[in-house]
């Protein structure tokens, strides 16, 4: 035992003559220096790779991103009625038209803003909601104007209006100067268009008597254009301007002009193919003339038909037909309580009515895209 005690001792003692010098007074100031000026080029590092979300987004456009704006406004394209919303926030139909999120909301979801953006006309915004953004966006508009009148939809020029009076509601509760900042920084988003070919342009006789299809594209592509610039001019900066689906294969349009097999219709998908590639052309065309601005094409159209020619490849059953009643025609105020969902697993859908993808659909579209268009949303 003594020996065990004296062995302890002994590494005890020669453990202390191993003690390392103490810090002189100099010699730490120099140490603190140094590590003080390798912590602030780290943070500084971190920050500058770290792009802030923008306080809001804002949307224009029609169905796809319209959270319920019909709602408030006299018009055939309503969707604030069960089957609609089954699968949202407590089974509500709030004017979606899906079966839950739409594509604003899971944009803002992902860039960090909110989880909804809600619509500006028929709801109570809060503060809160008016700083982060709203959608002036109506089902059944188009940048024609004929296509909004057709079913009474907000035009897009009427879009701008209530644009106008969203900018003086902020300024009210934040101030010229800060209201300016959230215009200026925030992210704008664009969809629409599809309406003009489906609904205006191949559905009815109007715009038929007037334009062949190539003068009819470059006058809905004139008509975007002057829409995007004056968006410009109110004070957007980052605009998302979203292309067309195919909508050659979109249900209703395989019903209408599809045949008997009510197959994808190659000319409606081919007026996509152009307008889009025009479209892109004319955005790039803006960039380059108006100073400051950062908008980007998002082409809508490759993802969504790569996931109805590759349905499997996305664990998707079903293409051809929607999700409520028998998916070959319902729509809407057609899509209702008493035909309902048809399909026992609406995750194995594309679509959820005849014009519109399921959430499902929709996450895995806007997934995809956020990837492809990284650099531009960070």
């Amino acid at each position: 035992m003594h020996q065990v005690h004296r062995s302890i001792r002994g590494r005890g003692r020669a453990s202390m003559s191993r003690r390392p010098p103490q810090c002189t007074s100099e010699l730490c100031v120099l140490i603190l220096l140094v590590l003080g000026i390798i912590f602030q080029a780290q943070a500084k590092s971190s920050n500058r790779s770290r792009t802030p979300a923008p306080p809001a987004l804002i949307v224009f456009g029609d169905s796809v991103v319209d959270p319920g704006n019909n709602n408030a406004i006299v018009t055939m394209a309503k969707c604030n009625h069960p089957p609609y919303g089954k699968d949202f926030v407590g089974h509500q139909a709030t004017g979606r038209f899906s079966n839950g999120k739409i594509p604003s909301d899971m944009i803002a979801s992902k860039l960090g803003i909110k989880q909804y953006v809600p619509a500006y006309l028929g709801t109570k915004l809060s503060t809160e909601d008016l700083l982060t953004g709203v959608s002036f966006a109506s089902g059944g508009c188009g940048y024609d104007p004929l296509t909004s009148e057709l079913v009474q939809a907000i035009s897009m020029s009427d879009q701008l209006k209530l644009f106008k009076e969203y900018k003086n509601k902020l300024k009210e509760i934040a101030g010229e100067t800060k209201t300016n900042s959230i215009i200026s920084r925030s992210m704008y988003m664009v969809i629409t268009g599809t309406d003009d070919l489906a609904n205006t342009y191949f559905t009815t006789p109007f715009r038929r008597a007037e334009y062949d299809l190539p003068s009819y594209i470059k006058f809905v592509v004139e008509s975007a254009s002057s829409f995007l610039q004056e968006l410009y001019h109110l004070g957007a900066r980052k605009i998302i301007v979203a292309g067309i689906s195919p909508i050659g294969c979109l249900p209703s349009q395989r019903t209408l002009a599809g045949g008997i097999e009510r197959e994808c219709v190659t000319l409606y998908n081919q007026a996509a193919v152009v307008y889009n590639s025009e479209l892109s052309k004319e955005v790039q065309r803006l960039n380059d003339t108006l100073a400051g601005s950062r908008t980007v094409f998002v082409d809508m159209y490759t993802s969504l038909l790569d996931m109805i020619q590759n349905p499997n490849n996305y664990g998707f059953t079903e293409i051809a037909r929607g999700c409520c009643g028998t998916g070959i025609f319902e729509v809407t105020l057609t899509c209702n309580r008493f035909t309902a969902p048809a399909c026992e697993d609406v995750s194995k859908h594309i679509f959820w009515d005849t014009y519109h993808p399921t959430e499902r659909a929709y996450e895995i579209l806007i997934r995809k895209l956020m990837k492809q268009y990284k650099s531009f949303l960070n």
